[in-house]
């Protein structure tokens, strides 16, 4: 059972932000960067209370993804994907990105300890990933 409402326009649209954002993180780095998206939709708190859906969450501006403003967003949903993007909808979550609303590539950098106010949860590779602080009441 999924976590947040979707179409299969929408599971497609997922896949390529995750290919975009991560696909030179591997598997692993989809799902979490997947992780972050399905966490935006479900969250109700600071800059992602009215985003409800993966449409939403992708096009998001100020505050959305750089992936979608380059042409390899805009290539086709593989099959492979589009599975890791089903596993993340049905609510599969994977540390650090499990109550992540953020993440940036540090490349070779360390981690900044927090991230716009909000703490560091880990390091995938070259991501960091920041949930927001339990004050916030996102979730």
């Amino acid at each position: 059972m999924a976590v947040i409402k979707y179409n299969e326009a929408e599971v497609k649209l997922l896949v390529r932000l995750i290919r975009a954002e991560a696909e030179s993180e591997g598997v692993q780095g989809m799902l979490m960067v997947g992780n972050v998206g399905v966490n935006r939709v479900r969250a109700n708190c600071l800059d992602f209370v009215d985003i409800r859906t993966i449409t939403q969450m992708v096009f998001q501006r100020p505050g959305g993804f750089e992936a979608t403003l380059v042409g390899y967003f805009y290539q086709a949903a593989r099959e492979s994907e589009i599975r890791l993007a089903r596993r993340v909808i049905k609510g599969e979550r994977f540390e650090p990105a499990s109550r992540a609303l953020w993440f940036y590539n540090a490349f070779e950098d360390a981690c900044r300890p927090q991230w716009f106010g909000q703490w560091n949860t880990g390091r995938f590779k070259a991501h960091c990933f920041y949930a927001p602080v339990e004050s916030e009441n996102c979730y």
